[in-house]
């Protein structure tokens, strides 16, 4: 069997036995899968490449463990957790940008979801990379922390405490956000 046709199962299960040539291809055939899980958090003032790192090793870490059933779902749970393991570990002033994350997508669950076909998920993220784009370029940080929060479906006292702002700070900045973002829709 040539090496382009093994499967990810069966290249966790040789990699398990010592092959080394197996790891490799895995981490090169999920490096892609790392990177939009790392783009999925929002870290004000933090590095992507921490993350992407810590992704990594989170993949290494479901090569070994892993032990049947598909692979893929199971890496990209792997590969988060190691991330949110990461920024929860970082806390303290020193780390204060790592501290303020957010979850922009569950991506494991969106990547390999079963409910849409393949074509209709794509668009999905597309749709999604491009209003946060927008976003991002229309919003104050602080309006698009909270805009972020709200679509996660944070309550006004969750957002609140997250933020260390008043409630009506964060009202204000939803209001604020939600005319902008209207104007850029409407034309």
């Amino acid at each position: 069997m040539q090496d382009k046709e093994l499967t990810d199962e069966q290249l966790a299960l040789l990699f398990q036995g010592g092959d080394k040539s197996a790891a490799d291809k895995l981490l090169s055939r999920y490096k892609n899968t790392v990177l939009s899980v790392a783009r999925a958090f929002f870290l004000s003032g933090g590095e992507t490449e921490d993350l992407v790192q810590e992704g990594m090793c989170g993949l290494y870490s479901a090569m070994g463990g892993y032990s049947g059933g598909s692979f893929a779902p199971y890496a990209a749970r792997c590969i988060r957790n190691r991330m949110i393991d990461c920024v929860k570990a970082t806390r303290g002033a020193k780390n204060a940008a790592l501290n303020n994350f957010l979850p922009i997508t569950e991506v494991g669950e969106e990547l390999y979801s079963s409910r849409e076909n393949p074509e209709d998920e794509l668009i999905k993220r597309e749709n999604r990379r491009e209003f946060l784009q927008t976003m991002s370029k229309t919003l104050s940080s602080f309006e698009f922390k909270v805009t972020v929060m709200y679509m996660d479906g944070l309550t006004m006292a969750e957002m609140s405490s997250a933020a260390g702002k008043p409630a009506k700070s964060i009202d204000n900045a939803l209001q604020r956000a939600k005319r902008k973002l209207s104007r850029v829709y409407r034309g």
